[in-house]
């Protein structure tokens, strides 16, 4: 029912006019303060570093490279917040956890991708000096193109001005916010049929099923213990942050890394891959965390 050629089209739609919209949204009405929790923050990154280099380390081979390593490092490491864990949690733990699950976002939406798509623009680059400032340009070309960062960023400093849009604009804005999540959700569906139709043989299972593994059973535990022993070293991170910084680890893949993959012309199939099969599979792992921590 749906011409192939029209998946670009809705990625374009959620990558640069939606999602922007619904994190503009998410940081002009949260208070600065709790934009600016550095004990979450830096505990949070810390994480995410270390999930990136890990799964890239894991993934790179002779058919998958640079691009399609650190894709899949970013779904790795990269939870589905803004989609589910922000009406999770709220029903869970309350109005407390969305300071924490802003920091987060912060800090995939960034940090996280921003390193990601540069590790991405790695490919082609040559040796020596020349290539290094090649790879570089290319980095931070990928960095600048990112709508993400730049939404984040107005949002927190509306938020910080006390900056308020005006009603009709405002209403334009929240209208497409709110269509983020259920157009980038059919466009993964999408996606995946694609690489079904077009595709000469099946992906392999080692191709994505252990980076989902990676997503839902060590990004939670990595949390929980570099949350743990911070506050042992007198890091003021309260226990209820924790909780919440590791449910979240524990949700699965964020699904617009998938239209990141279609932008900087990585795998995109394996990564919707990945991200069906952490969505399946949280139905346990996440209820399972909840039992642990909560």
């Amino acid at each position: 029912m749906l011409p192939l050629a029209a998946i670009p089209g809705l990625n374009g739609f959620v990558l640069f006019f939606a999602l922007p919209c619904m994190l503009y949204r998410f940081g002009s009405t949260t208070p600065i303060a709790q934009l600016l929790d550095a004990s979450v923050f830096g505990v949070y990154l810390l994480c995410a570093l270390v999930m990136v280099a890990f799964a890239v380390a894991m993934s790179l081979n002779d058919r998958i490279r640079w691009n399609d390593a650190s894709m899949g490092a970013l779904v790795a490491a990269f939870p589905n917040t803004g989609f589910m864990g922000v009406p999770l949690l709220a029903a869970l733990i309350g109005p407390s956890s969305v300071g924490p699950v802003i920091v987060m976002i912060i800090v995939d939406m960034v940090v996280t991708s921003s390193l990601c798509i540069a590790l991405s623009r790695l490919d082609g680059a040559g040796g020596g000096v020349s290539g290094a400032l090649e790879a570089a340009s290319k980095a931070l070309k990928g960095i600048a193109a990112n709508p993400m960062p730049w939404a984040v960023l107005l949002g927190g400093v509306a938020s910080a001005m006390g900056f308020v849009l005006p009603a009709p604009l405002e209403k334009t804005a929240w209208l497409l916010a709110d269509a983020a999540s259920p157009v980038a959700l059919f466009t993964i569906g999408a996606v995946l049929a694609r690489a079904q139709m077009t595709v000469d043989h099946p992906s392999p299972l080692s191709d994505y099923v252990p980076v989902a593994l990676m997503k839902l059973l060590l990004h939670p535990v990595l949390v929980g213990v570099v949350g743990a022993s911070a506050m042992q070293l007198g890091v003021p991170l309260s226990s209820g942050s924790l909780t919440v910084m590791v449910l979240v680890a524990a949700l699965p893949s964020a699904s617009n890394v998938s239209l990141l993959a279609e932008r900087f012309g990585a795998d995109n199939g394996r990564i919707a891959r990945i991200i069906l099969v952490s969505t399946a599979a949280a139905f346990v792992t996440f209820s399972a965390a909840v039992s642990l921590v909560t």
